[in-house]
């Protein structure tokens, strides 16, 4: 289902004349890019910078945790490595105001 709704969004934006970015054009037509899209594209990213050797098969987004002026958005991404399966925990903390990226932190979990 999750790729029949891709095809459906992506088709029609590679056959327009015009650059659309895909987040203005999901927003054309109804669909709502959550609040921790931006921290989960960077999450997805930093994991696979550390494990470069693992695919990442799962994504899950724990919850997000103020504490005065900073956030923590938290994650949990499941690998397929050469010889096992594993998950890691990431956790990103960020200005609230600012959204700047203060720290990101990994611990590797078995389930």
């Amino acid at each position: 289902m999750k790729k029949l709704m891709m095809c459906m969004i992506l088709i029609p934006m590679m056959t327009m004349h015009e650059p659309v970015s895909v987040a203005k054009y999901l927003e054309s037509i109804g669909v709502t890019i959550p609040s921790y899209a931006k921290w989960g594209r960077l999450a997805m990213e930093k994991t696979k910078e550390r494990y470069p050797e693992a695919q990442i098969i799962d994504y899950l987004h724990i919850g997000r945790e103020e504490s005065g002026d900073t956030s923590t958005e938290r994650f949990k991404l499941w690998l397929k490595g050469k010889d096992r399966e594993f998950g890691v925990l990431v956790n990103i903390r960020f200005d609230s105001k600012t959204e700047q990226l203060k720290q990101i932190s990994f611990s590797e979990v078995s389930r």
